[in-house]
C-alpha cells in the first residue's frame, strides 16, 4: 500500500474520531461558561494548539443536535451590534457529560492495553521505555491553562517525559545501528557487482 494511501486513510480515521469527540468538547467548554459557536471553534483550536480545527459545518450541526436533545440551551443575544446565539449547558447536559467522560476513561484504559500489547508483541518494544500515545483527545486540553498544578503533578509529568526521552534514545540507538548495518550491507553488495 503506497504511503499516500496510508496517510489518507489515517487522516480520514482521525477526522471521524474528531467528529465523535466534538460533542464532549463542546459540553466541556459550555460547562465552563456560556458561549457562541465561533468562540467554541476558536477555543478548541487554541487549546489543541491548532491540531484540531473544527469548522462551522462540523460545530453548528452538533450544537443544534445537542440543543434538540436538551443537553444545551441557546439564547439569542446582541454582542458588538451582532446577533449571536449563546449556548449554555443544562442539567441533563452536565449528567450526560459526566457519563461520557466516565465511558471515555474506560475506552482509554482498554485501548491503551491494546497499544501496549501491540508495542510489545509486534514492535518488540517494552512499553516502559516506549512513549504510549495519549488516547484520542485528552480532555485535560479543555482545562484552564492558569490552573495551578501541584508539585507532585509537575514532578510526575517531568518523570514521564524523562522516561519517554530515555526510551526514545534507546530506540534511536537501535535505529542508528540498523542503518549502519544496512549501509555496510549495501556497500558490500555494490562492491560485489562492480
Amino acid at each position: 500500500m503506497p504511503a499516500n494511501t496510508e496517510d489518507r486513510t489515517t487522516a480520514s480515521w482521525m477526522k471521524e474520531a474528531q467528529k465523535g469527540y466534538i460533542r464532549i468538547g463542546v459540553l466541556i467548554l459550555l460547562n465552563k461558561k456560556p458561549t457562541h459557536g465561533y468562540e467554541i471553534m476558536k477555543e478548541i483550536k487554541d487549546r489543541t494548539k491548532g491540531f484540531w480545527k473544527p469548522t462551522p459545518g462540523g460545530v453548528y450541526p452538533i450544537l443544534r443536535s445537542l440543543e434538540k436533545a436538551g443537553y444545551i440551551k441557546g439564547e439569542w443575544q446582541t454582542q458588538k451590534n451582532r446577533k449571536l446565539k449563546v449556548y449554555k449547558i443544562t442539567n441533563s447536559g452536565n449528567l450526560i457529560l459526566k457519563h461520557a467522560i466516565l465511558k471515555q476513561n474506560e475506552i482509554t484504559n482498554n485501548i491503551s492495553k491494546l497499544f501496549r500489547e501491540f508495542s510489545r508483541d509486534v514492535l518488540k518494544v517494552e512499553t516502559e521505555s516506549f512513549p504510549m500515545p495519549k488516547m484520542a483527545y485528552p480532555f485535560h486540553m479543555f482545562e484552564d491553562d492558569e490552573k495551578a498544578e501541584t508539585i507532585t503533578e509537575l514532578e510526575h509529568q517531568r518523570a514521564h517525559i524523562l522516561e519517554n526521552i530515555k526510551g526514545m534514545k534507546e530506540k534511536l540507538k537501535r535505529l542508528n545501528k540498523q542503518i549502519a548495518q544496512a549501509k555496510q550491507t549495501e556497500k558490500k553488495n555494490s562492491q560485489k557487482t562492480a
